[in-house]
């Protein structure tokens, strides 16, 4: 006959003794009281692994932390466990793993390294607009949050009061960061799957609308409101600067005396600073050269030819042009960035090739070869094309009220 294991007592438990080698007292079932010569007594279960068999064993933990009747509920569990072919120390392990997990993987700490891929893939100064979006509208409310528990109701909810307050286009950007946030987190393996895909739906989008420019035949009126303006000369150099080069407004902020190649007439802009992470060259025009010989007296000991009034060590404010263009009585009417699209719209009213004006402006090709080309190509036509465009400005500005004039009042059309 087999042996019956008598089950323990709490009594029997409470009050077994150390020996001067490790013992064991014996409920039944696998359960085993384990007593250490130092008097610790720890509770095993005894068992063997689905599949294979190997005999192995299970901590419950340690007596009176968990009494008896606990002891046999947790073998209960086991028991059960093993009925389905599961191994109770592995399910445990799991549970743990789990557990370390999602305290480890808050909102907070995934966002940090989606952001340490993400802002390889943007400008510097868009990087930091990106971390200080969620700073200020996400991370107040859900940065301890474990990323597997953030579900829609809870991110539409944070989102909420900035759509009701109507800044559409401050949800809808932060509907795509935490997006890309989820979307890094399922890739890497921390949740199986994005629960914010569909937030967008929640909210109104936002009305497209385009960047306050002015028309073509307004531009003289602008040179002579920016010849009149009660502004910082530098921050007049660079209005003009990005008028005749066409860039952003970050890129013209940011530009450094080293991206200028003087011997090709060439403005080199690495892809670490332009919006498409592509390098961009503009083609300089004897305008756009006179601007920087101009300058050149004030910032060209330093590294920005625009350097900033409070630490001339940094560039000027990607904005500042923007709050000049707007104490110049254009508020509601122009943007810096708006300069663009006044280019724009006289180089194709002038009857330059689409293609030409598109590349000058730094709009990416989705075609490789003919991006391949384009760079073969379009440099000197672009050239010719930019020559025209800085000859208008300067004619626009009736020659004396421009920082780029030059001697040269002529004007003549450019086929490009």
């Amino acid at each position: 006959m087999a042996r019956v294991t008598r089950p323990l007592t709490n009594t029997e438990v409470d009050k077994a003794k150390p020996q001067s080698k490790v013992s064991s007292l014996f409920d039944g079932e696998g359960l085993e009281l384990k007593i250490t010569p130092s008097g610790t007594k720890k509770w095993l279960f005894k068992y063997y692994k689905p599949f294979t068999k190997k005999r192995t064993n299970l901590t419950f933990g340690v007596y009176p932390d968990i009494p008896l009747a606990d002891a046999r509920k947790l073998r209960a569990k086991a028991k059960e466990l093993l009925a389905k072919d599961i191994d109770p120390k592995e399910h445990k392990d799991k549970l743990s793993r789990q557990q370390k997990e999602r305290i480890e993987n808050t909102l907070i700490s995934i966002a940090a390294k989606w952001f340490e891929v993400k802002k390889t893939e943007v400008t510097p100064d868009y990087a930091i607009d990106i971390w200080r979006s969620l700073e200020l509208h996400i991370f107040p409310s859900l940065a301890k949050y474990p990323i597997s528990e953030i579900t829609a109701p809870i991110a539409i909810k944070t989102v909420k009061p900035i759509a009701e307050k109507g800044s559409l286009e401050t949800v809808k950007r932060l509907n795509q960061r935490l997006n890309e946030i989820m979307n890094y987190a399922v890739n890497t393996g921390v949740i199986h799957s994005n629960p914010l895909s569909g937030i967008k739906a929640a909210f109104k989008s936002p009305i497209k609308q385009n960047m306050p420019s002015i028309r073509p035949e307004e531009l003289p009126k602008l040179m002579q409101a920016l010849n009149i303006a009660s502004i910082k000369v530098v921050t007049r150099f660079l209005i003009e600067w990005q008028l005749h080069t066409m860039v952003r407004p970050s890129e013209a902020a940011g530009v450094k005396w080293a991206e200028i190649d003087f011997e090709d007439k060439l403005w080199n802009i690495p892809a670490e600073r332009m919006k498409k992470k592509r390098p961009h060259s503009v083609p300089l025009t004897k305008q756009a050269l006179s601007l920087l010989s101009s300058i050149n007296p004030i910032s060209g000991h330093r590294e920005h030819i625009f350097p900033a009034d409070r630490n001339p060590r940094n560039h000027t404010n990607n904005q500042t042009a923007n709050a000049a263009i707007k104490r110049m009585g254009y508020k509601g009417k122009l943007v810096a960035h708006g300069l663009r699209s006044l280019a724009s719209t006289t180089l194709n009213e002038q009857g330059f090739d689409h293609d030409v004006i598109e590349s000058a402006l730094a709009h990416v090709d989705d075609n490789e070869v003919r991006r391949a080309y384009n760079r073969a190509d379009y440099l000197e036509r672009r050239a010719k094309m930019m020559m025209w465009w800085s000859e208008h400005i300067e004619k626009a500005a009736t020659g004396n009220m421009s920082l780029s004039a030059s001697n040269n009042k002529g004007l003549s059309v450019v086929n490009a």
